[in-house]
């Protein structure tokens, strides 16, 4: 018997959840809590929790009743999804929700940094029009450029997208996802070698920590610009600085960052560096997707039907496990 046979089945919010974006979703059957107490944490059938909210076996101590957590986003770095697993709770993760918001931000800053915007900006408003002509502030162009896609899932493929109507050559490396074209494909220091854009969307993992690294940056081309939209682990910040302060990096785009919040870092303060607080998915539309189908994923589990996308799919076989003990108990 699913949840929803229940009456009103309780789901709770974890972080700054807005109702508008989850109650319609979720409809007039499940009720919506969005900052729960102790008493409601431990009656819950289901959570939507945001990226920063750390959830640990502890808490899945306190939630006894909780079949469901949807996280809003991809990355489960706070959540035990083990911890989950064993107790037959489904980690739902919204992977396409924010990948258009995502990929337009990494070419928003490829723009920024490119067009010199922040530079010609200062010209104008400081009165230097007679400076414009010189070359610390011509800007370049992305037609006929080339980017560099590392990590070609979902969000690295709509980069190529919006990429190519830019008139921008595209080269992509992902082993597990690679190009279906094969022209695209190429070996990770080809493409850093070729291209004038490099742009990083590979989980991060053991292998993957520092994969922009120093000797990484030193094979890129000269004056080539670097973008993290992907996770601030990829990125070793004090190799990025040192390339931008030595003229070898022509600019750095970063909306992720290791820890977060940022910690203020030297890097922050020079000219050719364009940040935003992980808010490149968050646009209006990509938020409003994001706990739509965050939200869908719980009433999908609740009423007994697997959900779009999850962190292990291998939580189905323990929910039943834990169903027939609750049953035999």
């Amino acid at each position: 018997m699913s949840e929803l046979a229940d009456e009103h089945p309780l789901v709770i919010g974890l972080g700054a959840v807005d109702p508008a974006l989850v109650t319609g979703v979720l409809g007039d059957d499940i009720d919506f809590v969005a900052r729960p107490s102790g008493d409601e944490i431990a009656r819950a059938a289901g959570a939507i929790v945001r990226a920063d909210v750390e959830v640990d076996r502890a808490f899945f101590d306190r939630a006894s009743r909780l079949r469901v957590l949807a996280r809003t986003g991809v990355g489960v770095d706070h959540v035990d999804v083990g911890a989950a697993t064993e107790r037959g709770i489904a980690v739902v993760i919204t992977p396409g929700s924010g990948t258009r918001a995502v990929a337009e931000g990494v070419i928003a800053m490829a723009l920024h940094l490119v067009k010199r915007l922040s530079a010609n900006t200062a010209l104008v408003r400081e009165g230097r029009w007679a400076e414009r002509a010189d070359p610390g502030v011509l800007p370049g162009d992305l037609d006929a450029a080339t980017i560099g896609i590392i990590g070609y899932g979902r969000i690295g493929r709509r980069v190529g997208e919006l990429a190519t109507a830019f008139g921008m050559r595209v080269l992509a490396h992902d082993p597990l996802n690679p190009p279906d074209d094969r022209e695209l494909g190429a070996d990770l220091d080809e493409l850093v070698a070729a291209s004038d854009v490099v742009t990083l969307h590979v989980p991060l993992t053991t292998a993957t920590r520092h994969l922009a690294d120093a000797a990484l940056i030193a094979r890129m081309r000269p004056g080539a610009i670097l973008i993290n939209c992907g996770r601030g682990g990829l990125l070793d910040l004090d190799a990025a600085h040192g390339a931008l302060r030595a003229g070898r990096l022509g600019g750095l785009g970063l909306d992720t960052f290791d820890p977060e919040p940022a910690v203020h870092h030297p890097v922050f303060d020079e000219p050719n560096v364009v940040l935003t607080p992980h808010t490149v998915g968050l646009s209006r539309r990509g938020t409003a997707l994001t706990f739509a189908d965050a939200a869908q994923g719980v009433v999908d589990v609740l009423a007994g039907r697997v959900p779009a996308a999850v962190a292990d799919p291998h939580w189905t076989d323990a929910a039943v496990r834990v169903s027939t003990k609750e049953i035999h108990a």
